[in-house]
């Protein structure tokens, strides 16, 4: 599989680096412990089986939209096969916009049912995972958010990039010239 993500800028992905160290300080799960060199802080927009030609000259489009300056809401958890904590994004017109845009590339391209469907428009949640785990409800009852730093009240996304879930292998999706 390959992901659609979007980088932040330097200030944000400090804070969600901070708030990674505390929550593996507290040994709770954590992002921090995710050692790879390709590890990090993210927004995940979709992803697909391949990027096809056909996706790529769509996101390079939308790579061209870039940066783009979102407001950050707050602590967020999700249960779904795994419990995680996240800080969330305010889903402005110019980010669901740009979601959607992604999301009709990689939908244009691709086997329906190897999409996942919480990256379906009308399901997405944009948010920067913090910690994950597959036990559930590791986050549950926990005074988790006074144990984070404050999370940005700004974030500019500034880099759409793909990851190769079997090789590990990154690529920046650049606008084209």
């Amino acid at each position: 599989m390959r992901t659609v993500e979007l980088l932040l800028d330097e200030a944000a992905e400090l804070a969600v680096r901070e708030a990674w160290r505390r929550l593996a300080q507290a040994g709770l799960p954590s992002q921090a412990r995710h050692r790879s060199p390709t590890n990090r802080p993210h927004v995940t927009l979709a992803a697909c089986p391949e990027l096809t030609a056909p996706i790529r000259w769509e996101l390079a489009e939308v790579a061209a939209a870039l940066p783009l300056p979102v407001r950050c809401t707050g602590v967020v958890r999700f249960e779904r096969p795994t419990s995680v904590l996240a800080w969330a994004l305010e889903l402005d017109s110019a980010l669901a916009g740009l979601h959607r845009r992604v999301w009709e590339a990689v939908a244009s391209d691709s086997p329906p049912a190897a999409l996942n469907p919480f990256h379906q428009p009308d399901r997405w949640s944009p948010h920067i995972t913090l910690g994950r785990t597959r036990r559930a409800g590791a986050f549950a009852g926990r005074r988790v958010p006074e144990l984070l730093p404050p999370p940005p009240l700004s974030v500019r996304l500034i880099t759409l990039r793909s990851y190769d879930t079997e090789t590990g292998a990154l690529e920046t999706l650049a606008p084209r010239p």
